[in-house]
This record gives structure tokens, sequence and C-alpha cells, in this order.
């Protein structure tokens, strides 16, 4: 019956439009529904129905974390809107997927989507499409820090959509604005947006939307350093994203959280957040994932070009049987052949000169961080060794100043020469430790999973000489098993290195010092022992800070800068490790270093 088959097929395009309301918390509605629709729909022959069917799969996917299953069922509902000739649903489909690369930061794929949405929806003329396309076009403009066009696109959805606010929703655009302000740091512009928006959908009861909101909102006041509010936001985030079983929500959540807690310097919370957030957000997508994300982009790609290749020929076609000629459809399926041929050579090469050249610039890219790299352990090492010739060829220089009648004016004027090159040598060598401490914030961790075990017997061997000029003996208390650690290696041996050179440096000739390092439970100590000359009581809450120059000094005229132990600690911090001392004048001091593993 014609009118029974109009009445459930609107009450299927009901269902749908209902499930497109439903939030995450009722994707198991939406798989349901998705499979309804398909089975009535072959029932019913409603030639719509595999559309909608494919678009409600792919969100129900897109919801799970399972992006490339949803980007197959995107592309489907794409691939069966055109087909249908229907510029609605392929708005849709084309939305969905730019939001989607938008998730998995691929803008520029986004953005290309968009665009087409975009193209579409201006010549639909659907005010309620086009404010949505310029908002989501927006996004990707801010992602690829193009402001001023992402401004415009907003103020142009703004203008459009105002006057249709109560059937058009705009909450979005005054999202997208806050976010626009945000990044350009203008926070008191951005927060109207956000608490307006945080009305409406607590009214509304919409749990997505309030999700971001609060985000937002937590963002907003970590930067403003208003941190009790920030708190208080964020950790709503965290119990929604866990309402609504949504691994990338929670993702976010947490890196929300670890950016709070590193702002509050509380770094053991802040290195927890981004752990989980790290986990979850790997899990979500990977390598692998883009691959295969990618092949079904080519796979939907190779299919048009298929279709458009058969209407082609079946073009050409027709043109021969019209002309009756064997040797002209010879000629042109040959003329055909060749321009497929050159054409696919042609992009072909072309591919591979970019692939090159892609593989040049990663590799270049990773030559100068190298030898970047390289430079900074360079300025490190001249900074430190140079101190210890200098302060020599100043203690022998005042030696023999102090013997200086028994020279001649000549031998008088070279000597104060070589004192006044050795005091401008040393002044250098400061300006660099100097700059040497401002960039150990700049160093980019680089974490790998090394033995400390052999890592500190290295460190030891390196200062065997330096010990033995003071007839120092060095003894290593190291366990027998190998003894891993997940941590910077470099900025792990510079610690040990500054540590073990102060103790020979502050330690009388003819003593010992100690080098331990031990498990404990989920942490790692390296503890540095001397029987040097101590350090004061009173002097030791500065025993740490920039500069210090405490009473106790060098036993054997060595030069002492104040940066050592000021480096150290904000390495040790960097790692988020702690560092203490224990010292008594007269008997020596003791450095613990706690890194985790």
């Amino acid at each position: 019956m014609p009118g029974y088959t109009q009445v459930d097929t609107s009450r299927l395009k009901s269902i749908y439009d209902r499930c497109l309301d439903f939030s995450e918390d009722k994707k198991d509605s939406i798989r349901y529904y998705a499979a309804f629709i398909e089975e009535e729909a072959v029932k019913l022959k409603f030639n719509k129905g595999h559309v909608l069917s494919c678009r409600l799969k792919g969100i129900y996917e897109e919801m799970m974390s399972n992006y490339e299953s949803a980007i197959h069922f995107y592309l489907e509902s794409l691939d069966a809107a055109r087909k249908l000739n229907s510029i609605e649903y392929e708005i849709s489909a084309l939305s969905d997927l730019a939001i989607l690369y938008s998730n998995i930061k691929e803008p520029q794929q986004a953005k290309t989507f968009y665009q087409q949405a975009a193209r579409l929806s201006a010549y639909k003329g659907d005010i309620y499409n086009v404010v949505s396309t310029y908002n989501n076009l927006a996004v990707i403009f801010m992602q690829l820090k193009q402001f001023d066009s992402a401004r415009v696109l907003l103020d142009e959805a703004l203008r459009i959509g105002k006057p249709y606010e109560h059937t058009v929703d705009i909450t979005s655009t005054y999202n997208n604005l806050g976010s626009l302000n945000f990044k350009e740091k203008k926070y008191d512009e951005a927060l109207p947006f956000f608490r307006s928006n945080l009305y409406t959908h607590t009214l509304n009861n919409n749990v997505g939307d309030l999700w971001i909101d609060l985000l937002n909102l937590a963002d907003l006041f970590t930067e403003k350093k208003q941190f009790d509010s920030a708190a208080w936001y964020a950790e709503r985030t965290m119990d929604l994203a866990r309402k609504l079983g949504s691994k990338s929500k929670e993702a976010d959540s947490h890196a929300m959280l670890a950016k709070l807690s590193e702002y509050k310097e509380d770094y053991y919370s802040a290195y927890d957040h981004l752990k989980s957030w790290y986990e979850l957000d790997t899990a979500i997508v990977n390598g692998d994932t883009h691959q295969t994300i990618a092949e079904l982009q080519e796979r939907f790609n190779a299919k048009e070009r298929e279709a458009a290749n058969k209407l082609l020929k079946e073009q050409v076609e027709k043109e021969m049987l019209k002309a009756r000629s064997i040797t002209l459809l010879a000629v042109a399926f040959g003329i055909i052949g060749a321009l497929t041929a050159i054409a696919f050579i042609t992009k072909r090469n072309a591919n591979r000169r970019l692939q090159a050249t892609n593989q040049l610039i990663l590799q270049q890219n990773d030559k100068l961080a190298e030898l970047n790299y390289e430079k900074n352990s360079l300025i490190s090492i001249v900074s430190h060794d140079l101190n210890t010739p200098f302060a020599t060829i100043q203690v022998w220089g005042d030696l023999m100043m102090h013997e200086s009648e028994r020279l001649s004016a000549e031998q008088q004027r070279a000597l104060s020469k070589i004192i006044q090159a050795s005091n401008y040598g040393e002044g250098l060598i400061s300006r660099i430790l100097d700059v040497e401490k401002k960039d150990i914030g700049n160093h980019k961790l680089r974490i790998e999973n090394f033995d400390l075990t052999i890592l500190t017997e290295d460190v030891i061997d390196n200062f065997k000489v330096m010990a033995d000029k003071k007839e120092i003996r060095l003894h290593a208390e190291l366990p027998e098993k190998e003894l891993y650690i997940l941590s910077d290696k470099h900025l792990v041996s510079r610690i040990c290195e500054n540590l073990l050179s102060n103790a020979i440096k502050y330690t009388p000739r003819g003593k010992n010092v100690w080098v331990s390092v031990n498990e404990e439970q989920d942490a790692i100590s390296i503890k540095v022992r001397d029987e040097g000359v101590g350090i004061e009581k009173e002097e030791m809450p500065h025993l740490f800070s920039k500069y210090s120059m405490i009473s106790s000094q060098p036993t054997d005229g060595e030069n002492s800068n104040g940066l050592g132990l000021s480096i150290v600690k904000r390495i040790v911090e960097e790692i988020n490790g702690k560092i203490s001392c224990e010292s008594e004048p007269g008997k020596g001091s003791l450095f613990t270093v706690i890194l985790r593993k």
C-alpha cells in the first residue's frame, strides 16, 4: 500500500533524525537503529535508507573511537548520497569526514572536506548548513593558526545565523568565538561566550556540549591562574567523560588536568595525568590507524576515479558507434590508453620526487637536531672542564707574583698579562655557564630506557684521573644486576658528573668519595658521599640557590662559580626527581637524588 509505505519511510526518517540528537551515553541505541533502518529500508525499497544507516554506523564507530570503521561508513554514506544526487546528505557526509579528520589531528584533510561542504551549502542556501560549515571550517583555520581567516568565517556565521537563533543553534559559533579569543590570549573577551554556552547546555542537559564548555572554562581559568576555579571545572570534565564512556574526552580531560598541575608546579600530578593522556591518546590513534585510514581514503578516491573513467568510456563508445568507424574507435582507445599511461607515469614520478624530498627534509631535520644536541653537549663540557686549567694558571701566577722581585720588569709585565688573560678567560667561562643554566629549561627531553649501573660506572671512570691527582680514592657501590630507568640519559649523566666533580673538589687529599645506586620501590636513588669540608647548618637552605657562595671552599684551589648545584637542582626537577643534602662541617656531605623509574 502506497500510504503505508509513505508512513513507514517517514517513520524511518524520524528515527534517524532523533538518533542525531543522541549523546555518547546512548551510542548503543544509535547502533541498534542503524541496523533497524537498514533492514526496514530494504523491505520498503526506501532508496535513502542506506545513506541514513551508513551515517549512523559511522557516528557510532566514531563515538567508540574506531576511526577506521567510522571513515569507512562515512565514505560509503558519501558515495550513496552522490549516487542519489542528494546534496543534503552529501553535505552531512562531508562534514562528518571533516570533523573526524580534525579529531585525529589531520587539519589539512579536514579543511578539504569542509571547503567542499561549504560550497554545496552556499549553493543550496540552507542557513543551518551554511552556519555549521562556516563554524567547522573556522575551527580548522584556528588549528592551522590562520586566525584572521577564522574570525572572518565566524563573524559571517554569526551574521547569517543570529536572525534565526530560535531555529538555528548558534552555540557552536559562540564556542568558536570564545576559542578564537582564547588562542589570541584575549581571556576576558572569551569568558562571556563560554559562560553563555554553559548556561544554555545546562538548561538543555546536553552532556556532550556541556563537557566542551567545562573544558573551555577550565583552560581559561588555568591561563588566568585562578586555579581553584580551573580545578573545579577540570574535575567535572573528567566525571562527564567517564559517564559518557568516551576515551577521547577522557584523554583530553587528563591533558587539561596535566596542564593545570604544571601551572601549579605540582609536577608529580602533571606527570601522572600526562602518562594517562598518552596511554589513551596512543590507543585511540596510532601509526597503523593513520595508515589504514589513508588506505581507506585512497580506495574511495580510486572508486570515484573508476566511476569517472567508466562514464568517460561509455561516452567515447557512444561517439564511436555514431561514427561507425572501427578504426577511429581503436585510435580513440589508443589515445585514451596513452594519455592514461602518461598521466599515471607523470603522477607516479611526481609522487616519488615528493616522497624523496620529504625523506630528505626529515633526514636534514634529524641531522640538525643531532648537531644541535652535540653543540649543547660541547658547550657543557667546555664550560665546566675549562674552569680547572684557568684556576691552575691563576694559582701559579699568584705564586710567581709573590716572588716578583726576582723578575725583571719585562718578566713582571708578562706575568701580569698572563694573570689578566686568565681572569678574562674565567669570566668568559662563567658567562657560558650562565647561558647553559638558562638553556636547561629549553632542553628537549629524550626519554629512553637505559641501564643506570653502566652509566654510573662510565661517569666514575671519567673522574678517576681528577681523583688520582688529589690522591682521593673513589668507591662504587653499585647493584650486581641490571638496573633500568626510563628517563633522559644525558641529563642523568650531567647530574652524576656535577655531584662527583663537587665531591672531589671539596674533599682534601688522601680522603674518600663514595658513589652508590640503589633500587627503592618504584624509584631509584643515586648517592654521592664525601669526606670533605662539609657545609654549615645555617647555609644549607641556600645550598641550591643560583650563585650561592657558601663559606666552604675547594680544598686544592679549584674554582667555584656558585652555579653547579643550582644547575643540578634544575636538571633533577626537569626529569621529575628530588635532591637533598645532609652535611656536617669537617666530616663531609651526602647528596641524594631520587628518580622515578
